[in-house]
């Protein structure tokens, strides 16, 4: 349904994003997650026909957003990271106008407007001025502009950015409903929207490029450095194997011991505790379990095991592993 290939856009000699590459299947809620700075807006924009690519591909329902732009954009939903409100105009009144705009015909206006309020629950207030709407609302008013037109693509930017944690609840939940019936894009660089939110993950980060022009000028620009369900990005932690033990011994002795184990790619001491009690990180070889092994040797050379577990790994992990490598 939404399809990026190498899309690159640059402001003179420098660019924002290089060779960012991406798909969203159909009915999917997918997070477009980076850091600040990224070019998460800068992609939204280029998707929506806001902004035009320097070089590259992307369609959206099958339609080039550069060469085919009107056939894109009827099929898309957008929710700009501040919403494109009329102030003065009432709920009801602002989503008929926003329908007259996007080509809605006459006679399946009001069923238009109707749908989009009920789908973000906004009924109640069709009467109200819209300045006088609460931040959540007045969200739930920008989500309802961009369904009014019942779309087959929503693109939203950082939709939550302002709210108090209960209206951030609402608008998740909203989001979710929408899912199956749209296909969503989100950007956002809060993890837990993600992890609340989305079945799949696209992360962004920063990474060094070089030209043909200048072979010794790093320039640093936005790219995709993973893309998966948020399941496997977190598996993507878990595959190296981290172990957290508590080992009653000699703290030097145990780590040199503990390293020696075949499979064991690092030992990291992380703090002495009560009396000899030491705390260990243990990382191993991708696909090994060794939780047997470590345990045979503190028996065998007589310490005590006080604690052996697997460390939890999260979306938080994977993105901090994710785009501290592309800087790196």
């Amino acid at each position: 349904m939404i399809e990026v290939q190498n899309l690159m856009r640059s402001y003179g000699r420098d660019p924002v994003i290089e060779r960012v590459t991406f798909e969203v299947k159909k009915g999917e809620i997918t997070g477009f997650l980076g850091p600040n700075g990224s070019g998460k807006t800068t992609t939204m924009r280029i998707l929506t026909g806001y902004m035009p690519m320097t070089r590259g591909l992307a369609r959206v329902a099958s339609f080039d957003v550069f060469t085919q732009s009107l056939e894109a954009r009827r099929r898309i939903g957008y929710l700009p990271e501040q919403p494109p409100l009329y102030q003065e105009m009432t709920v009801a009144s602002y989503l008929d106008f926003v329908a007259k705009v996007k080509g809605v015909p006459g006679r399946e206006r009001n069923k238009s407007v109707e749908r989009a309020m009920e789908q973000t629950a906004t009924t109640k207030f069709r009467h109200a001025i819209i300045r006088k709407l609460s931040k959540g609302y007045k969200q739930r008013v920008g989500l309802a502009q961009a369904l009014v037109h019942n779309p087959e693509v929503l693109i939203l930017d950082e939709p939550t950015v302002g709210l108090d944690p209960e209206q951030i609840i609402e608008v998740r939940e909203l989001i979710k409903n929408l899912g199956g019936a749209h296909t969503i894009i989100l950007s956002t660089h809060i993890l837990s929207e993600v992890s609340a939110t989305c079945e799949r993950a696209v992360i962004i980060g920063q990474r060094p490029f070089y030209t043909e022009e200048e072979p010794r000028r790093a320039y640093l620009a936005g790219t995709v450095v993973a893309q998966d369900t948020i399941a496997n990005l977190t598996l993507h932690m878990r595959g190296a194997g981290q172990l957290d033990l508590q080992i009653e011994g000699p703290g030097a002795l145990v780590q040199s011991k503990l390293a020696s184990i075949a499979g064991v790619k690092s030992v990291s001491y992380q703090s002495a505790m009560n009396g000899n009690v030491n705390r260990f990180e243990v990382e191993s070889e991708p696909g090994l379990d060794l939780r047997r092994e470590l345990a045979q040797a503190v028996v065998q050379n007589d310490w005590g095991l006080l604690e052996l577990r697997a460390k939890d790994s999260s979306l938080e992990d994977a993105f901090l592993k994710l785009t501290q490598e592309s800087n790196g």
